[in-house]
């Protein structure tokens, strides 16, 4: 799994006048003890498809509809509607679950 540094995030207990590399340098997940309480929205996207209304409408149980992904290509992992990783589908028991395989670096300026 990424550390936090991968995700480019804050120091949040930095004091004041302290840069970076203050307090022993190296961050930790302690760092952002004060986050770890706050909800977010995980989605995983296995591809997408458009079509018009009337199309939509006349779908019925079984209808099958071709997604713009080939089998085996990477899925999208979203975060609070913002993609961070891709990644794959795996099975955990009976379940389906996704593996990051590739974190999506972001430059926000």
């Amino acid at each position: 799994m990424a550390d936090q540094d991968e995700f480019n995030l804050p120091n949040l207990e930095k004091k004041a006048g302290e840069d970076d590399e203050g307090a022993g340098g190296a961050r930790t997940a302690g760092d952002l003890e004060a986050v770890f309480d706050v909800p977010v929205s995980v989605s995983a996207v296995l591809g997408k498809a458009g079509m018009q209304v009337s199309d939509l409408l006349a779908l019925s149980r079984g209808t099958v509809i071709e997604l713009d992904r080939k089998v085996g290509e990477a899925i999208d992992i979203y975060v609070n509607n913002r993609l961070v990783a891709r990644g794959e589908v795996v099975v955990v028991e009976d379940r389906l679950g996704i593996t990051m395989t590739e974190i999506i670096k972001t430059d926000r300026g």
